[in-house]
């Protein structure tokens, strides 16, 4: 097989000398190295930090003083108040079906947490996701008890399509 001079190519695997900017026309990238006449991509120190907007107010300094912002990904429970736990008979479980079955909480599908406005008289066995302190000091001084159900790493609203919907 003869080389010709069309055909010649580095060996496989070799490196290419270091590209010299700045050392002149035969070098290839002389005077301006190739970032152009002026202006402030052509400076030396040239790149900008991530996110630099010129001057201007950078996204990621406007977006926590903008009002309306919603969390992208929030926890959403079913709530009850302590208040609404006071018609059910003593002894009884609290659960979330136990609940929709008594007809206090409707048609829902997130994790049950217990607040506490209101009071309650009777002796309830409650098994939720959450309690707020209140809620748990009002139910144990009743002379019930408070279960907390294991959670979930990610919460996912209601009415989204997920494999991992609650």
């Amino acid at each position: 097989m003869t080389a010709h001079l069309h055909t010649l190519r580095p060996q496989p695997g070799s490196r290419r000398p270091r590209n010299r900017k700045g050392r002149g026309i035969a070098a290839g990238q002389g005077a301006s190295c190739g970032f152009g006449m002026r202006g402030q991509k052509s400076r030396s120190g040239r790149p900008t930090r991530p996110g630099f907007e010129g001057g201007q107010m950078p996204l990621y300094r406007r977006i926590p003083k903008l009002k309306h912002f919603t969390v992208a990904n929030p926890k959403v429970f079913t709530v009850v108040n302590v208040g609404d736990l006071s018609p059910l008979p003593d002894g009884s479980e609290v659960t979330l079906a136990s609940l929709r079955a008594a007809g206090i909480v409707g048609k829902n599908s997130a994790p049950l947490k217990v607040l506490g406005d209101g009071e309650v008289k009777v002796k309830l066995h409650c098994k939720a996701h959450g309690f707020s302190k209140t809620a748990r000091e009002k139910i144990l001084a009743a002379g019930g008890a408070c279960d907390l159900l294991p959670g979930r790493s990610k919460w996912v609203r209601p009415g989204k399509t997920s494999g991992d919907q609650p």
